[in-house]
C-alpha cells in the first residue's frame, strides 16, 4: 500500500493475532511490546544488510528506537529513528527526521558559530606560540631551583643551630662569665645572619619567578579572555539552539527545551538534548497524525568503552537527557505505570540471621531497599528501626543494590555502628556474592579466575546507572572464580575488595571485564534475559567481621535458590 508518510513502515509479518497495547509504554523501564519486538527485529535486519552503516556501527555503535503507531486509516505500523544528530535516512532506511536539522536552522547559527571558530582560531594560534612553551618550562625550572635552594638552606639552618647548641652547653662549662656572654651573643648573631640568607634568597626567588611569571601572564591573559568569550558565546548559542527544539505532545502543545528544563532539576539541558531516538520518534508521530502505541530502544554495533551498552540489547531512555523532555511529551497519554513508585517489599519477610544487644544480621530479599528511596520509604533501615525502637545511631553500616539478595549487617548502638565503619574503610570486612552469567563465561574467557579492575563513577546523565571511566572514576576491584556452566549460564564466587554501587553488575557485564551480564540484571543485561530470570541472580552469601564489642570472627553464610 502507498503511504503519503515516507516514514511510516508497515510490517512485512502478518500482524493480526498480535494484541495491541492498552497503554504507551514508561519508556525508562519496560519489556518490549512483541509488535516492538516485531519491529525492532526488522529494523535490524535492514541494519544488516546496510553496508555503509554496518561499518560505521562496527566502528561505533549506536541506539536505535522503533515506535508502534497507528495511522489515521487505523493501519498499524511502526516508525524507526536513531540517537544522534547524524542523518540516517540517507542510508536507504525509513528513519524520521531531526527535530532541527543543520540545514534548517536560522542564519544566527552561521553568524555566531563562524564567532567561536575564529575565537579558536585564534586560541589555538597563541597556544602554539613557541614563547609560551619557553616561559612554563622556564617557570617550572626556577621553581624547582628554588625550592632545591630553600631546602638546602633550611638543611644548612638546622645543623647550624645543632651546632650552636652544643658549643652553648660547652661554653656554660668552659668560659667565664663575660667571655660566655660575648659567646652566646656571637651565637645569636649567627642565627640571624642564618635566617637573613634565608629571607634574602626567598627575596631573589620572588623577585626572579615573579618577572618570568608577569610575561608569562601576559601570553595567558590574552588566552584565557578568548576562552571565556568563547565560553560565553558557545553558551549563549546553545540556548538559542535548544529554543529551536519546538516540541509537541498528543494535545498539540508546544514547548521549547529551555522552557521544559524550567521544571527539571538542573534548569540547563545536557548538550545532546532533543537528539535521542525518543523525541525524534514522538515528533514525527505528532506532527503527521499518528497515534503512538508503544515504544522500544536497542543498542546496536560495537559497545561503547564507558556504558554498558551491548549488541541487540534494549534499555530504557535516559534519565538526564529524555526524563524531562518526555514527561512533556507524554502528558495527557496513557502510560504504564512506574514501577519505581510501587513498593518493592510489599508482602515480603526480612529475615534475622542473628542478632544480640549491639548488631543484628539480616538476610535481605531481592527487590527490597537498603534505605528508603526517593518514592518508596519501606526498606531494611526501616523494618529494623521499627523492630529496635531502642536502636541509636544510623543502623545502615553498608548497603545491597535493591535487587541484590542476600547479608547485610547493621548496628544498634554508636559504639558498634563507629567500630563497624572502620572496618569497612579498612577493608577487613569479607564478603562473597554469589552470581549466575546469562551467558558461558567459557566462550569468552579460557581462565577460570581472575581479577577485574575497572574503575567506577555516576553517569551523571543517566542515574542510576554506573560507568567505566579511567579518568574520574573510584578504584573498584572484583576477585572472580567459576563454580559451574549450566545451561548456557555461568555459576560464579565474587568477592569485591571494594563497595562501589552496581560494582559487581558492571565488572561481569562489561566489554573489559568478564563482558557478560548477571542474569535477570534489567539495567545491564538483556530484556530477555530479565523476564526469563524473574529477578537479579545475585546474592551476598558470606559475610566475615569482627564483632564492634567482643572483637570475635563472626563469619554468617545464607544460600539461595539459584
Amino acid at each position: 500500500m502507498y503511504h503519503h508518510n515516507t516514514c511510516f513502515s508497515t510490517f512485512t509479518n502478518n500482524i493480526a493475532h498480535y494484541d495491541l497495547p492498552e497503554r504507551f509504554t514508561f519508556p525508562f523501564c519496560y519489556e518490549p511490546h512483541p509488535l516492538c519486538l516485531l519491529a525492532a527485529k526488522e529494523l535490524q535486519k535492514q541494519l544488516q544488510h546496510n553496508n555503509q552503516l554496518q561499518q560505521a556501527c562496527e566502528q561505533h555503535g549506536k541506539m536505535f528506537g522503533v515506535l508502534l503507531v497507528k495511522n489515521e486509516e487505523g493501519e498499524i505500523g511502526y516508525l524507526s529513528a536513531n540517537s544522534g544528530k547524524e542523518l540516517l535516512h540517507e542510508h536507504m532506511i525509513n528513519f524520521v527526521p531531526p527535530i532541527v536539522s543543520i540545514d534548517s536552522e536560522s542564519d544566527f547559527f552561521q553568524q555566531e558559530n563562524k564567532i567561536i571558530n575564529q575565537l579558536n582560531s585564534q586560541v589555538e594560534q597563541l597556544m602554539a606560540n613557541p614563547m609560551l612553551t619557553k616561559y612554563q618550562q622556564t617557570l617550572e625550572l626556577l621553581q624547582t631551583q628554588q625550592e632545591e635552594q630553600l631546602t638546602q638552606q633550611r638543611n644548612k639552618m638546622a645543623r647550624n643551630k645543632q651546632l650552636r647548641q652544643v658549643k652553648r652547653s660547652q661554653a656554660k662549662d668552659n668560659l667565664s662569665a663575660n667571655e660566655l656572654v660575648q659567646h652566646l651573643t656571637q651565637l645569636a648573631k649567627e642565627s640571624v645572619n642564618d635566617k637573613n640568607q634565608l629571607r634574602d634568597l626567598k627575596s631573589y626567588w620572588q623577585a626572579t619567578i615573579g618577572q618570568n611569571q608577569q610575561i608569562l601572564d601576559r601570553l595567558t591573559d590574552e588566552i584565557h579572555t578568548l576562552k571565556k568569550q568563547r565560553k560565553q558565546l558557545s553558551t549563549k548559542l546553545q540556548k538559542k539552539l535548544f529554543k529551536q527544539y519546538r516540541l509537541l505532545n498528543s494535545a498539540g502543545v508546544e514547548q521549547n527545551l529551555m522552557e521544559i528544563f524550567q521544571r527539571a532539576p538542573y534548569p540547563i539541558p545536557p548538550a545532546g538534548t532533543g537528539d535521542c531516538a525518543a523525541p525524534k520518534l514522538l515528533q514525527y508521530a505528532f506532527k503527521h497524525q499518528l497515534e503512538p502505541l508503544a515504544m522500544a530502544e536497542f543498542w546496536w554495533g560495537k559497545s561503547p568503552k564507558s556504558e554498558i551498552r551491548q549488541h541487540k540489547n534494549f534499555y530504557g531512555a535516559c534519565s538526564g537527557k529524555c526524563q524531562p523532555v518526555l514527561s512533556h511529551m507524554l502528558s495527557g497519554m496513557r502510560v504504564d505505570e512506574n514501577p519505581l513508585l510501587v513498593n518493592p517489599a510489599l508482602g515480603k519477610e526480612l529475615n534475622i540471621v542473628f542478632q544480640d544487644s549491639d548488631i543484628v544480621v539480616v538476610n535481605k530479599p531481592s527487590e527490597f531497599l537498603s534505605v528508603p528511596g526517593k518514592n518508596v520509604e519501606d526498606s531494611v533501615y526501616l523494618r529494623i528501626k521499627q523492630l529496635f525502637p531502642q536502636a541509636k545511631g544510623s543502623l545502615i553500616v553498608h548497603r545491597l543494590d535493591m535487587s541484590t539478595s542476600g547479608l547485610m549487617v547493621l548496628a544498634l548502638t554508636k559504639r558498634a555502628q563507629k567500630n563497624l565503619q572502620q572496618q569497612f574503610i579498612n577493608r577487613t570486612i569479607k564478603k562473597r556474592y554469589l552470581a549466575v552469567l546469562e551467558g558461558n563465561i567459557n566462550k569468552k574467557i579460557e581462565q577460570t579466575q581472575g581479577e577485574i579492575n575497572l574503575p567506577l563513577r555516576g553517569d551523571h546523565e543517566d542515574r542510576p546507572r554506573q560507568l567505566v571511566c579511567f579518568d574520574h572514576g573510584k578504584k573498584a576491584n572484583t576477585q572472580w572464580q567459576v563454580i559451574d556452566n549450566v545451561g548456557g549460564k555461568t555459576k560464579l564466587f565474587l568477592y569485591p575488595e571494594t563497595g562501589r554501587t552496581h560494582q559487581l553488575r558492571v565488572h561481569c557485564a562489561h566489554p573489559e571485564g568478564l563482558n557478560i551480564p548477571i542474569f535477570g540484571d534489567d539495567l545491564y543485561g538483556s530484556q530477555t534475559s530479565n523476564k526469563e530470570a524473574q529477578r537479579l541472580h545475585l546474592h551476598a552469601q558470606r559475610l566475615t567481621f569482627n564483632h564492634p564489642i567482643t572483637k570475635a570472627l563472626m563469619t554468617f553464610e545464607v544460600n539461595t535458590d539459584f
